[in-house]
Parts: structure tokens; C-alpha cells; sequence
């Protein structure tokens, strides 16, 4: 009881949510300069996500905790990506110049500047940053300059019954990225020269915890000479052997930093797209892996789907649980098909399974 009592205590002082906590983010660079970021989305139920189409020039607005308007812009550039619930918000995406903007949950530690009369005009929902970040901005340079010009607030999110406890990754063309969370209510921007990103605690304390993994190698270690006796590796491997393989914020960081970095580098985008895709096989989380209960209620998180962005040749593409088929949507011909209004173009489908079964060569 005391136990139990004290996870309460703890869980609520954080603001624990069993939602989605176990997302990974990556970044690979082809031979041919081709930037990939790519991540996993996981969550404790059906996001019901669709690819948004945002063109340039559409008027977008935040919104504030009490439902009023917030700042209103029209978007310089036109995106596309990943939105959540049927919002009109990007949880993933890229937009026509090769900026790309992924929302990662970031729980106990999110804190969001009240709403007032003096910021109203230039305030947003946390999950409508990526909106204005790919709206407005090229470059991770121009992002440094103009990150915090926009003010976060609370706006509850209706889906998860609290405004969405996030913070924010951003890469562009040239291979540069930065890491963005909201802290003591205002908003503090990270280098991030390894491209990597996961959730909670901050960016930071995941890079200085790097530290203590500097003994691992991509290399199988030597046999260890015993005395005479020598002891032998069992299988390859063995220069990882102690890197964490479980789904915790800390381990999935340390993980995808050895696999990106160690990656050998694709030829092409296209090619590093793919090898994006088997890097984060990695992290894939099957339903019953990671679970929890909450009020009685069992809530089971799974990677419901995985994305990687092509910012070289302005292509986002994407699976999902039911569908491990890698499909892709075109940035420039998404948005003149939109001519001008949104979009939302369907994600979800059954796996097709295709019988071989006589295809002789």
C-alpha cells in the first residue's frame, strides 16, 4: 500500500502520463549529402493519424487555454506530415525548403507560460509549434534566431485530457540540428550535433549520460588471455555487449546514438531512407512489451507508426502497425495537388501479404 501510495504521489507531482513515452528519433547523411530524420511514434491508443497538407499561405491560429484565439500568421512555406486526432497539427512533418520539425513527449518536465493579455497575440497550443516552425522557417539557423518570438501556454489537449506535455526536434538540408523544450516556462534551445533525440529528463542530461557508455565499440573485443587460458567471445557483438536494450527514455537514446553513428553510410537519400527504417526496427515496441495501469484500466504503448524524411529530396515516408509497407508522399506534388487548402491524405490500411508461392524464376 505504502508503495502503491508513493507511486501515486510521485507519478502526479511529475505529471506521468502512460501515453507515449517511448519515441525515438534518428538522423542519418548519405554519401550524396541526403540529410534522413526519422523516428518511431509510440502511444498507449489509436492516434488515428493522417498525412496533413498544409499549402503555403494558408492563415493559421494558435490557440489558448480558454479557447480564444492566439496568434494568427499565414504560412510562408508550405508542409506536410503526420497530425494527431483530426488537429490541424503537425506531429511530424517537412516543409518545401527541407526543414523538418518532430514533436517528442517530454512528460514531468514541459512547463508552459500562462496565457495573458499581453503575450494572446503570439501564443499557441504546444502541439501547434511544428505548424509554426514549418510555416515560417527554412533553416535550423533562421529557427535559432526566431524560436522563442511565439509563446507556448497550456491548451488542453481533448485526446489526452492535458495540454501535450512536449518538446521539440529540428533538422534541416544541411545536416544541422537543434533540440528545443520548454523549461521554467520559457523556451531553451540545444545543439544537437548527433542528431538524435528521445523524452524525458532533459536533452541535456541524456548527452552527459553518454558518458557513461564510452567503453562500448562497434568492434568485437580480442580473446582475454587467462594464464595461458584463452576466453573467447561466444558470437559477434561482443564489443556492445552491455549496451541497454530496454524501452526507458535513457537506454533508447544511448541505443540510437550506437546505431546512428555507427551506421555505414548509404551511397543515396533513397538508400539511407531505407537503412533509417532498419535502424529503428531497433525500437519497434509490439503491443503487451511496455505497459501500465492506471485507474484500473491496463494501457498498452506501441509503435504505432515510423517515419523518415528525405530533406534532401523533400519526401516524408511513413509505416504504421498494421501496415509495415513503406509508402511515400512527395512534398512539392502533395501541395499542388492540394491547390491551396488542406488536406489530409489517409495512413492507415491492412498489411498486404502477397503469395510467392509460384513465381518461379
Amino acid at each position: 500500500m505504502l508503495r502503491s501510495l508513493l507511486i501515486g504521489i510521485v507519478s502526479a507531482a511529475l505529471g506521468w502520463a502512460p501515453y507515449a513515452q517511448a519515441c525515438t528519433g534518428i538522423r542519418l547523411i548519405a554519401k550524396d549529402g541526403g540529410v534522413i530524420a526519422a523516428r518511431t511514434l509510440e502511444f498507449g491508443f489509436d492516434l488515428h493519424s493522417e498525412v496533413l497538407v498544409v499549402p503555403a499561405g494558408t492563415t493559421l491560429t494558435g490557440t489558448l487555454p480558454d479557447g480564444g484565439r492566439g496568434i494568427s500568421y499565414k504560412s510562408k512555406y508550405g508542409f506536410l506530415g503526420a497530425n494527431a486526432e483530426g488537429l490541424t497539427a503537425i506531429v511530424d512533418g517537412i516543409n518545401e525548403r527541407g526543414l523538418y520539425v518532430g514533436l517528442f513527449y517530454f512528460p514531468g518536465y514541459a512547463s508552459y507560460a500562462g496565457a495573458t493579455k499581453d503575450n494572446a497575440a503570439r501564443a499557441m497550443a504546444p502541439h501547434e509549434y511544428a505548424n509554426w516552425l514549418l510555416g515560417n522557417f527554412a533553416s535550423v539557423e533562421e529557427v535559432k534566431a526566431n524560436f522563442n518570438n511565439v509563446v507556448l501556454v497550456p491548451t488542453v489537449v481533448e485526446a489526452i485530457e492535458q495540454p501535450a506535455p512536449v518538446h521539440f526536434v529540428v533538422h534541416d538540408a544541411s545536416g544541422a540540428a537543434v533540440v528545443i523544450e520548454p523549461l521554467g516556462k520559457t523556451l531553451k534551445i540545444y545543439d544537437n550535433p548527433l542528431g538524435v533525440v528521445t523524452n524525458s529528463p532533459t536533452f541535456d542530461w541524456h548527452m552527459t549520460n553518454l558518458r557513461n557508455y564510452v567503453n562500448l565499440t562497434v568492434d568485437n573485443v580480442p580473446p582475454l588471455d587467462l594464464g595461458g587460458i584463452k576466453l573467447a567471445q561466444f558470437g559477434q557483438g561482443s564489443g556492445l555487449r552491455g549496451l541497454p536494450g530496454d524501452f526507458t527514455p535513457p537506454s533508447r537514446f544511448v541505443r540510437a546514438v550506437a546505431f546512428s553513428q555507427s551506421a555505414l553510410k548509404s551511397d543515396t537519400a533513397p538508400q539511407a531512407v531505407l537503412q533509417a527504417f532498419h535502424i529503428l526496427n531497433n525500437f519497434d515496441i509490439p503491443y503487451g512489451a511496455v505497459r501500465d495501469v492506471q485507474n484500473g484500466s491496463l494501457h498498452a504503448e506501441a509503435t504505432v507508426w515510423t517515419s523518415a524524411s528525405d530533406l534532401k529530396n523533400r519526401r516524408w515516408y511513413f509505416k504504421t502497425y498494421d501496415d509495415q509497407s513503406i509508402r511515400a508522399v512527395d512534398v512539392a506534388r502533395a501541395l499542388a495537388a492540394a491547390q491551396g487548402n488542406i488536406r489530409f491524405i489517409k495512413m492507415e490500411q491492412s498489411q498486404p501479404i502477397a503469395d510467392v508461392s509460384t513465381n518461379f524464376k
